[in-house]
């Protein structure tokens, strides 16, 4: 995982907290996949995550952040398990977390969720 400037663009208007929160989230997505591929919406402030670069067949997740939390999205949320209720959201497939604090991101049910997601409903990453 290396910095990725247009990450640090689309969340420099946030607060040093949000920001810190923004980049460990990201580092938690690169851990759980080290290969994931990284889409970065400077304008909206978002950055997609999946097996390849098409947001709609191989993205899974997405942060962005938000004045108090940032936002980890998971694009085929509402077909996850998820025991714990952790998602959040009404749309018809997209749901969300709130991740408030660096800690959060050490839940085992959040991680566990997001390890599923790398798999669910996207093609295998491309080896290296």
């Amino acid at each position: 995982m290396e910095n990725n400037e247009a990450f640090e663009e689309a969340i420099q208007s946030y607060s040093e907290e949000i920001k810190e929160i923004a980049r460990q989230t990201r580092k938690l997505i690169y851990k759980v996949l080290p290969q994931v591929v990284e889409v970065v919406w400077i304008r909206q402030k978002n950055t997609g995550f999946g097996t390849g670069p098409k947001k709609k067949t191989q993205h899974f997740c997405w942060v962005m952040p938000a004045r108090h939390h940032v936002n980890l999205g998971f694009n085929y949320g509402t077909e996850l398990p998820d025991p714990k209720n952790l998602l959040q959201g009404t749309g018809k497939l997209f749901r969300h977390c709130k991740i408030k604090s660096v800690a959060d991101l050490s839940n085992p049910d959040l991680i566990n969720l997001l390890k599923y997601a790398t798999t669910h409903r996207v093609p295998q990453v491309n080896k290296k």
